[in-house]
């Protein structure tokens, strides 16, 4: 007598990323309501299993959800492209960044959310972690429920700069602030969306926010996250203020332990990535915004040495005025390639590793092993179809080549989350994109004229 399943999912090609990166050739994943209940032969789990609903064919290869563990889903979205490519670090965040989202509404930071989602839905990537700039918690929360993505997320937090205004805090505000969405949002929507200890960082937190962010993430379980040094802004600060560099601060401090992940540390010397490696935290490496905005990754970057370390580096796309696309599979692309160039070397960053990176090491960073990153018993069903009756994908040979250095997102399908279809032959199931895509465009266009800020496009517009 067979057993009864909710899903069975079919490909020609099942990339589990489990222990032994086994690919199943005419494979097939068994889902029963949240959870992958068996993954093997398509064959033997038809044969095994009675499903409601059959998917896939052997037109797919079947993978498990990316993980996007740097992403500034509010503030960016809606005003894609506006800041121009070629401005420096500090001009880029400070004379166009925070004047941008300073000026957005509630509903804007709700809808710019909910366009950030889409995007990471239907190119593959199930869960995100953001990057703590949401000035509307609440109504990005009620927006991400809706699209149903996986991810956590926290609220505009620091408390030295003085401007811009709308996010001028005091360091107990600040604290406060961490403090109650770490009460209120600690889990949303079963679990799939919830908030982490999260500051903005560079140099815009005094010690006491960093210690009680610290302290926070302690009693409430969660994560801690921030960026650092992505430029030389931040270490020739903390050198200024405190005679050495950021990691080596912010360990006496206590800060590093292995539930922090750090945003780019491009800028990093030897010695701040033994104090990383021994405290084991995990580094979101976005290589898209180290080259726009240029960090000096492949020059000085020790991404390389970071991986020989033992440190765990998962990938992020950042913002959309810094790579302007959320597509994880770009990314991880420019992962592979970067150091193979910068250091001449043909080995760094294979497409395993790059695509391990993206999946694996996603979990790892987002303190989610034991449950997303891999096709296995007893995970959640996270789960990407991707189309192989496309260009890019013919012909199939070496899946992980393929994955990597061939496609992107947008030979994807099929997208479930939780055991639910949020994308099918490649349209969200959640939400009308049509009339959703015009008011991106009519509150993008508002946003822009509303912040005061030029336009700087150098093609006249007629």
């Amino acid at each position: 007598m067979t057993k009864q399943i909710d899903t069975l999912i079919i490909g020609s090609h099942v990339v589990t990323m489990n222990e032994t990166r086994d690919v199943i050739r005419h494979g097939a994943v068994a889902v029963r309501g949240n959870q992958i209940v068996a993954v093997g032969k398509q064959t033997d789990l038809e044969a095994e299993y009675t499903a409601t609903n059959t998917v896939g064919s052997d037109r797919f290869v079947v993978t498990p959800g990316m993980i996007n563990t740097h992403i500034h889903v509010t503030g960016e979205p809606l005003t894609r492209g506006y800041v121009p490519d070629d401005t420096p670090f500090e001009e880029n965040v400070f004379m166009w960044l925070c004047p941008l989202y300073s000026v957005y509404t509630a509903a804007e930071e709700r809808l710019s959310a909910q366009l950030a989602a889409v995007e990471m839905l239907k190119s593959g990537t199930t869960t995100f972690l953001e990057a703590g700039t949401i000035r509307f918690l609440d109504d990005v929360i009620d927006g991400l429920v809706e699209v149903g993505i996986r991810g956590r997320v926290g609220s505009w937090v620091w408390d030295l700069p003085p401007e811009p205004d709308v996010y001028k805090q005091d360091t107990d505000a600040a604290i406060s602030m961490l403090h109650q969405q770490l009460t209120d949002h600690a889990s949303v929507a079963d679990g799939r969306l919830g908030t982490w200890s999260i500051l903005v960082g560079h140099t815009t937190a005094s010690d006491p926010l960093w210690k009680a962010a610290r302290e926070l993430a302690d009693d409430h379980g969660t994560g801690m996250s921030f960026h650092m040094s992505p430029a030389k802004l931040d270490p020739e600060g903390f050198v200024a203020e405190f005679g050495h560099r950021p990691m080596i601060h912010l360990a006496e401090l206590g800060v590093l332990r292995d539930d922090v992940a750090i945003t780019h540390c491009v800028q990093v010397d030897d010695q701040e990535i033994a104090v990383m490696a021994e405290a084991g935290v995990s580094v979101a490496h976005c290589p898209t915004t180290a080259l726009k905005v240029s960090y000096g990754v492949t020059q000085v970057g020790k991404m390389p040495e970071m991986m020989q370390m033992g440190l765990n580096v998962s990938i992020g796309t950042d913002g959309n005025n810094a790579s302007n696309y959320s597509d994880l599979m770009r990314a991880t692309y420019l992962v592979a390639g970067l150091f193979k160039d910068g250091r001449q070397d043909p080995q760094m960053f294979p497409a395993e590793m790059a695509y391990e990176m993206a999946t694996l090491g996603g979990a790892k960073t987002m303190q989610m092993e034991d449950i997303i990153g891999s096709l296995e018993v007893g995970k959640r069903a996270d789960i990407v179809l991707h189309d192989t009756d496309r260009p890019e994908w013919r012909p199939l040979l070496n899946v992980a080549n393929q994955l990597v250095w061939s496609a992107d997102g947008r030979g994807v399908h099929t997208v479930f989350v939780d055991g639910v279809k949020v994308v099918e032959d490649g349209q969200m199931t959640t939400i009308d994109e049509g009339p959703f895509y015009n008011r991106c465009q009519l509150a993008g266009e508002a946003i822009t004229a509303r912040s005061g800020l030029p336009d700087k496009a150098k093609w006249p517009l007629l």
